[in-house]
């Protein structure tokens, strides 16, 4: 049986060692310009390196950044 998981979903919801896509932010301005401003732009790849509770360490290029569950929520993304 196939995944189900949809097309694109939350980074939230990404798992530990899958590689993602940002196809989208769902953020205000100040929370768009930080993730910006960190490298999440919309086409950005991402790997989930690990989970901490809610929040997430991914890793962008050669840069690790940790992420919280309300932002990790906030950063729509879809297979890579």
């Amino acid at each position: 049986m196939k995944d189900q998981r949809p097309a694109s979903f939350a980074l939230a919801m990404a798992d530990e060692g899958q590689r993602v896509r940002v196809v989208g932010l769902r953020a205000g301005r100040g929370l768009d310009r930080r993730l910006t401003d960190l490298g999440l732009n919309i086409g950005s790849e991402l790997c989930v390196l690990q989970r901490q509770g809610g929040g997430l360490v991914v890793l962008r290029d050669q840069a690790r950044i940790a992420l919280g569950g309300g932002m990790a929520t906030k950063i729509i993304v879809a297979p890579a």
